[in-house]
């Protein structure tokens, strides 16, 4: 009889596999949607429709449908449920082996640049540019902008930052990507699918991140009733920031020109 001790880990089982840890990469770069995956990994869509599912039902995977085209889905790398998982398969092996964090360091001379894009500019966008810039310890240039920004900052927006963040907004307004032309940035981040599509290019090479994270404002009812959205949305950005953070330390004039 096999010990537990002796059972494979789920993350091993998972991502052994050649294609599922392919696939794996690639959705820890941002958010695609299947055509998208199968022209990265160069698949059958079958294929890789059936290994997606796999890693969905494992836990590592998830989907959101499209706001902008509803036909579509996105799938994205549940970072937070991969590093619990891994964690675990680690200790199985031995109660040592751990993941240990390791505080960041942005150089004054490599500060990366950094766009979020959305349509708006009053909820989305903004949460991560706010979220960014505090977990960044200000090492990091941070705007955000929107493609059809709104009249003003959504009000929930302002009370979970100032509520859950200690961020204050209350000055605030909306920004229109277009008074962003001529700037360059290390990386442009689009949380909405609509924004993906009609995002101008920006050139130098940015590095390009899609997070398809819908719109705590799209439903109806007073503004009490979507607060929970916006609770939800802004613990979703804070959680993909967190593991942006790392990812972030290669850009930066410094590295760009070595």
């Amino acid at each position: 009889m096999t010990s537990a001790r002796h059972t494979v880990p789920s993350f091993v089982l998972l991502a052994a596999h050649p294609l599922r840890w392919r696939l794996l990469t690639e959705l820890s770069a941002g958010d695609y949607r299947v055509r998208e995956l199968v022209a990265r990994v160069g698949e059958p869509q079958n294929l890789v429709s059936y290994h997606l599912r796999l890693l969905r039902d494992g836990g590592l995977v998830t989907t959101t449908r499209s706001s902008h085209d509803g036909r579509d889905t996105y799938y994205h790398l549940d970072l937070d449920s991969a590093a619990q998982l891994l964690t675990t398969a680690g200790a199985a092996l031995h109660p040592a082996l751990h993941m240990a964090s390791t505080p960041l360091r942005f150089a004054p001379s490599a500060r990366p640049t950094v766009l979020f894009v959305c349509t708006g500019n009053s909820a989305r966008s903004v949460i991560a540019e706010s979220l960014l810039r505090l977990r960044a310890g200000g090492g990091i240039d941070v705007f955000s902008a929107g493609t059809r920004p709104k009249p003003a900052m959504h009000t929930n927006t302002v009370r979970v930052l100032r509520v859950e963040f200690g961020i204050d907004l209350i000055d605030r307004r909306p920004r229109r990507l277009d008074t962003l032309t001529g700037r360059r940035f290390d990386a442009v981040i689009t949380l909405c699918d609509k924004a993906r599509e009609s995002c101008p290019d920006f050139g130098d090479d940015p590095r390009w991140i899609h997070w398809s994270i819908p719109d705590p404002a799209a439903s109806s009812g007073s503004d009490d009733d979507s607060y929970p959205n916006f609770l939800a949305t802004a613990a979703e950005i804070d959680t993909r920031i967190r593991y942006l953070l790392p990812t972030l330390t290669d850009l930066g004039p410094t590295k760009r020109s070595a």
